[in-house]
């Protein structure tokens, strides 16, 4: 009894050891790297081919038994390969962090960029006056009640702002007309004027029409001269007199857009104002006005400056 006993106690010893799970050996190692490696691959370059990467990162395997581990010169060469691989997988890991830092500060600055855009954008369309509506509204204009002249003077468009009278300007450098001009040099040398002051003629004598169609040539003939600039607003003045807002405050608009360094470009933003007054756009209209302020507010003329509280007053502008 007592020898089966020692000799079942001396089994079980002896199976003990065979039970265990051995180590992994260097060349499992090296297979587990090279699936790491991979799959860090696959993950920083998506959609590589299937030849090069493997589709998962498979789990590992019950490793058979070793006879033992090898030794010499193979044993140095495996543990060169595990080195080299492990450093390669970490600078792989760290470029791969690197780009997605990268890649999160350039959607950041996208998201910023498209933002101040937006904001940008949303300020133009608040400052700038809406399209004019259809010519067919001159059919029947919207003409104001009474005398319209307490908000169209005159005498806004006279050479008295230009702060010396007509003749005087024969003693300027004459202007150099453009190349198609074909018009005979006048008396003072300077046909661009002459033409501008028919149109006014025409117009302080009430010839609308007249006037409309004299001071729309000076503008296409002469684009580039200092008159220029009158003639565009001088003509929304015209068609305003004649009962058409809604053409005048076109005029008006590319009056100003075109040119905004332009002589009468104040005059025409504050016409602007006047003409969507009259055609009942009042909220437009104290837009014109405000931005009449806000850009030429230091620059404006005495006499702009004194019919601007009235104008903003006839469009209840807050």
């Amino acid at each position: 009894m007592k020898l089966r006993l020692a000799l079942a106690l001396l089994l079980s010893t002896a199976a003990a050891p065979a039970l265990a799970d051995p180590a992994p050996s260097v060349p499992q190692r090296v297979d587990k790297l090279e699936k790491e490696m991979k799959a860090v691959q696959r993950k920083v370059f998506p959609g590589g081919s299937p030849a090069f990467f493997e589709p998962e990162i498979q789990a590992p395997q019950a490793a058979p038994q070793s006879a033992g581990s090898p030794a010499g010169a193979p044993l140095n060469e495996l543990t060169g390969r595990v080195d080299a691989l492990e450093k390669a997988l970490s600078q792989t890991t760290a470029q791969n962090e690197e780009l997605q830092h990268r890649l999160q500060i350039v959607s950041e600055q996208a998201a910023r960029d498209r933002s101040e855009f937006d904001t940008r954008l949303k300020a133009l369309e608040a400052n700038a006056a809406p399209p004019a509506p259809a010519p067919v509204a001159d059919a029947a204009p919207i003409k104001p009640r009474g005398k319209p002249a307490k908000l169209v003077p005159a005498d806004a468009d006279a050479p008295v702002p230009d702060a010396k009278p007509v003749k005087a300007i024969a003693t300027d450098k004459p202007a150099k007309p453009v190349k198609e001009d074909t018009a005979p040099v006048s008396a003072n040398g300077d046909p661009a004027e002459d033409a501008y002051m028919a149109g006014y003629k025409l117009w302080a004598d009430k010839k609308y029409a007249d006037a409309e169609v004299t001071l729309a040539d000076v503008a296409k003939k002469y684009p580039k001269h200092k008159r220029a600039s009158y003639a565009r607003n001088l003509l929304g003045r015209a068609q305003l007199d004649e009962g058409k807002p809604a053409t005048a405050a076109q005029t008006f608009l590319a009056n100003y857009q075109s040119d905004p360094h332009g002589e009468r470009a104040p005059d025409s933003l504050f016409y602007l104002g006047v003409s969507l007054t009259q055609l009942k756009k009042t909220d437009n209209a104290c837009r014109a006005f405000g931005e009449l302020e806000d850009v030429y507010g230091a620059t404006m003329s005495d006499g702009i400056k004194a019919k601007l509280p009235a104008a903003k007053k006839a469009a209840a502008c807050k």
